[in-house]
């Protein structure tokens, strides 16, 4: 009896732990594909009413007088124990005034057709905490995203605005601990999918939930920014920002980015900041204040077109309301002053802009 029952057990155990295996491997290799997308229609008045109706210093919105789609796209998740990944195509004004200044080097480069690509990008899991992502991707540098409705208000700060939205290269992202996250990215440059030069850029991002209430983070970028042709020009960005949920009607946030760049003869300079304040007034209505500020007195990141350089100080005020799930309706008021001259109006320029712009938004 017992030369039976041993071999009996024995199998049994194989059994288990042969199913045990079979089991463990199918639940690393499963994953799931989430499909949605999101609409941002909009309508903008601005007040210096610019002839072209293109409006300057800001992508979203970027047409005045004009109902319009500031930003749409479609989306696959990608998501698994072992692998992730998202592919988004996308269009609207915000799409078209961002990949403007998309390098063409060769024949193959350009923004004709890399504007519709928001990311496609894979990542894999190398240990536990520890992920390689590649691909065209959502930029990891500032507070805010691309996608109004992620925003506390509905116009991205200029700090925003003139930062990457977008970057093409590969990175590292470390789960340290639970409230702890790190990132290394070496990408192709500053905001651009074609490469201008020989050099890659690198910069980093810590982000650091200090309690249950308080988030830190910090990010920079380095790089040449010029093409082979002439001498390397060294770009050094570094930022960092404060998020506050107080409680769960109001949450604040303080954003503060410079940087400096190698030029011919000196080296370029530039600062903004940003102070944001988020009251939810009632389940479905929100009020969004900001106050701002942005120079750039050697005109690094923002060409004015003219021998004056930008330097400004601005505000906003919004109403955000949530007619019902997944629709999102903001409304802003926001103005911009400065001591010179840079902005476009019907017959000229002014010192100072303001506009206001609705929008509709869908999530599904």
């Amino acid at each position: 009896m017992t030369r039976v029952f041993v071999p009996a057990v024995a199998l049994a155990i194989a059994s288990i732990s042969g199913s045990s295996a079979m089991a463990q491997a199918t639940a690393d290799t499963a994953v799931t594909v989430k499909f949605g997308g999101f609409v941002d229609g909009y309508y903008a008045y601005d007040f210096n009413r610019p002839r072209t109706l293109d409006r300057a210093f800001s992508t979203q919105p970027a047409r005045h007088n004009e109902f319009n789609i500031n930003l749409a796209h479609v989306e696959a998740v990608l998501s698994g124990a072992r692998v992730r990944g998202r592919l988004a195509v996308q269009f609207g004004t915000s799409v078209q005034s961002n990949y403007a200044a998309e390098p063409r080097v060769g024949s193959y480069s350009g923004g004709d057709v890399s504007r519709y690509i928001q990311e496609a990008a894979v990542g894999v899991k190398l240990t536990p905490r520890l992920w390689l992502d590649g691909g065209i991707y959502l930029s990891h540098i500032g507070s805010e995203s691309w996608i109004s409705r992620d925003n506390l208000t509905y116009t991205r700060s200029l700090i925003a605005d003139y930062s990457p939205y977008y970057q093409s290269g590969v990175k590292l992202t470390w789960q340290a601990t639970p409230s702890l996250t790190a990132q290394v990215n070496v990408v192709n440059g500053w905001q651009n999918i074609s490469e201008t030069n020989r050099h890659k850029a690198i910069g980093g991002r810590l982000d650091w939930a200090a309690s249950p209430k308080v988030t830190l983070s910090a990010y920079n970028l380095i790089g040449n920014e010029t093409p082979d042709s002439v001498d390397a020009q060294l770009r050094i960005f570094q930022g960092g920002s404060v998020k506050l949920v107080a409680n769960d009607k109001l949450t604040l946030m303080g954003t503060f980015d410079f940087g400096m760049q190698d030029l011919v003869a000196e080296t370029g300079r530039w600062y903004g900041t940003s102070l944001i304040a988020r009251v939810q007034a009632t389940s479905t209505t929100a009020l969004v204040a900001r106050v701002e500020r942005y120079a750039d007195p050697k005109q690094v990141i923002i060409v004015t077109g003219g021998a004056d350089a930008f330097k400004a100080n601005g505000g906003s005020f919004g109403v955000d309301v949530t007619p019902a799930p997944k629709v999102l309706w903001r409304t802003e008021l926001r103005a911009l002053a400065g001591s010179n001259a840079v902005f476009p109006r019907r017959d000229g320029t002014a010192k100072s802009n303001a506009f206001i712009v609705s929008s509709l938004a869908l999530t599904f």
